[in-house]
């Protein structure tokens, strides 16, 4: 959908975004690093994704879901980052009105997944800690599936409404974007028209996507503390700790960072850091997630060195 002309200008057709850096010495350092923060990342989550495929000790919920959180942290950096690399090469900073649009649906769209996957996975150590007896009835692989097809449908739900809402507002003046990615606080500096309305949205639909997972996690490991505490054994503990431990950094970053981008509506001169929160969002976090997962992890560093050393592991 094209935007509306406003009353005193021509409808806007494309944007321009500024990108990272504006001075021309500084983009092929740029390019170099975002190049090798993208490779890395893609193979860091296939690396943890084949441990997952071939490591049978791995064939688990928690790694059911891990699985699909390498899957996410490849497509979340894949909506901004080659895009940016490529407008780097080209020197061409315009991008049409729909393009942008359509990488602000998919980053919300694979964001919104990831809200909810972080939640099942919080859910999941709470039913293996505190619900040990009846784990495996409770994590089937059909309520494992479930849980991500729900995930999915809703993070749908709120990309489609933010991208529709988005949609019906007219820009009509500046059409200048300060951030290598389209996303919804920078658009809505820029329309003709009142964002209120949209403003509120993104602050409901934050509340229902971000809010009530962090309550949901938060709770789960309320009660995983208790328990762990309860364990007499120091290994256990220190097993059980490292698992969630692992978790609870990614949803410290995840969540940290989402609240500052978010939150901080109409601040113009917040744009410049905005772009490193951005960078800590769409570059950082799916790149330290397979490190932090296989980090304090054996079993996985095993399935890592079986992968890169084409061994295959003992049933």
């Amino acid at each position: 959908m094209e935007p509306d002309a406003g009353e005193n200008g021509t409808a806007v057709t494309e944007f321009i975004l500024l990108g990272l850096v504006e001075t021309p010495g500084l983009r092929p350092l740029v390019f170099v690093l975002f190049l090798f923060a993208y490779m890395v990342t893609v193979g860091g989550n296939l690396s943890i994704l084949a441990a997952i495929l071939v490591e049978p000790k791995l064939h688990t919920p928690m790694y059911f879901f891990l699985g699909n959180l390498s899957v996410l942290d490849i497509g979340c950096i894949t909506v901004t980052i080659p895009s940016m690399l490529s407008r780097l090469l080209s020197h061409e900073r315009t991008v049409p009105y729909g393009a942008c649009l359509t990488q602000l649906f998919f980053f919300h769209q694979l964001a919104g997944v990831d809200c909810f996957l972080l939640t099942a996975m919080a859910y999941d150590r709470f039913l293996a800690i505190c619900r040990p007896l009846t784990y495996s009835t409770r994590m089937s692989q059909v309520v494992q599936k479930l849980l991500v097809v729900v995930s999915w449908t809703c993070a749908f739900i709120n990309a489609l409404t933010h991208t529709v809402a988005i949609s019906t507002l007219s820009f009509c003046g500046p059409n200048v974007i300060n951030h290598f990615y389209c996303d919804l606080p920078q658009l809505f500096q820029l329309s003709c028209s009142s964002t209120q309305l949209n403003e509120l949205l993104l602050f409901g639909l934050g509340v229902l996507m971000a809010g009530a997972p962090v309550i949901l996690i938060v709770t789960s490991y309320i009660h995983v503390a208790a328990a762990v505490l309860r364990i007499r054994s120091a290994e256990g503990r220190k097993k059980a700790f490292s698992t969630c431990g692992s978790h609870l950094t990614v949803v410290g970053i995840f969540y940290g960072t989402g609240v500052f981008s978010y939150m901080r509506l109409g601040s113009v001169e917040a744009s410049d850091k905005d772009k490193g929160i951005g960078i800590l969002n769409t570059v950082i976090s799916p790149m330290l997630n397979p490190l932090i997962y296989s980090l304090r992890n054996p079993d996985v560093q095993g399935a890592l060195q079986r992968v890169l050393s084409g061994k295959r592991a003992l049933a």
